[in-house]
């Protein structure tokens, strides 16, 4: 399985697009500082959004295209799935 996410910093805060194969392993990443450059330098840590692919082709095209859509796109998104913004990887 693949997946599409998004983490933010906070609520409506700094977002963040990736694409993984591993879900669990990827947020301890990026929870630890070990992600990305980017999720470090913005406290980006807060998995907010989530979808699961069986084929990497379309998780990534998925990806690409959640990172062209504009900010409000993505908080709709977001407040859609999970209107709290609540971490879905806390307690994990």
């Amino acid at each position: 399985m693949y997946y599409v996410y998004i983490l933010a910093s906070r609520l409506n805060g700094t977002l963040y697009v990736g694409v993984t194969n591993d879900l669990a392993r990827r947020v301890f990443e990026h929870k630890e500082g070990t992600g990305a450059s980017f999720t470090r330098k913005h406290s980006v840590t807060r998995l907010v959004y989530a979808a699961q692919f069986e084929n990497i082709d379309e998780a990534i095209a998925q990806e690409k295209r959640l990172k062209k859509w504009r900010r409000a796109w993505k908080i709709q998104l977001i407040e859609k799935e999970n209107p709290g913004w609540e971490d879905l990887m806390s307690g994990q």
